[in-house]
């Protein structure tokens, strides 16, 4: 059974303090002492992407699953950190034996989980590609609302110029703060995400 899930409401998770930081992490977070940078969008980004799922998806065969690109490097015209944020459906991220030891080869570990939050985890390690410098991997229960919500931006900013602009121009003002964990800075966001998820419907 997947560990249980909160409502479906982006406001319900409040912005996590850096104990809730610190205790999601699997080994000691990283920290950013400093600001965001943000790089302009790069049109390969998806290619990159493309590149990773296959392999992926060659590792998880077995697995019924299922993976997207979301967040920022998924929307053409964004900046963004050039991080690849994949999110990956699978029948239940607790059991890790499932797909935490066959993505290992692909230089993907475990860093984060989460079992409160709709029992995220979430892998990371080297996109392999130029464009990017890393990759996050999210792993969520297959029908989550998070991975729907996280889709459902994806696609209004995809369409929707204005909200487009509105979001790069908060990206751009907050990054230039100083944050002790990239955490925080993800969280400043969740007003803006939060308005612009109500226009997308």
């Amino acid at each position: 059974m997947p560990d249980q899930q909160p409502p479906d409401r982006p406001e319900d998770r409040t912005p996590m303090t850096d104990t809730e930081i610190e205790a999601a992490y699997v080994t000691a977070p990283p920290r950013l002492n400093g600001p965001v940078t943000l790089a302009p969008y790069d049109p390969r980004w998806p290619e990159a992407y493309a590149a990773l799922a296959a392999r992926i998806g060659e590792r998880l065969t077995p697995l019924p699953h299922r993976l997207d690109h979301a967040s920022s490097t998924s929307v053409p015209g964004l900046p963004a950190k050039p991080v690849l944020d994949l999110v990956l459906t699978v029948p239940d991220p607790a059991d890790e034996d499932a797909y935490v030891p066959a993505l290992a080869p692909l230089g993907l570990r475990l860093t984060i989980r989460e079992p409160d939050w709709y029992a995220h985890r979430l892998l990371r390690g080297a996109a392999g590609h130029p464009a990017a410098d890393a990759v996050n991997l999210h792993v969520f229960p297959e029908d989550c609302p998070e991975t729907a919500r996280m889709l459902r931006f994806r696609d209004h900013l995809r369409a929707d110029a204005a909200d487009r602009d509105l979001y790069a121009r908060t990206k751009r003002e907050l990054s230039a703060r100083s944050w002790t964990y990239t955490q925080q800075y993800a969280d400043a966001k969740s007003e803006v995400v939060a308005e612009i998820l109500r226009r997308a419907g």
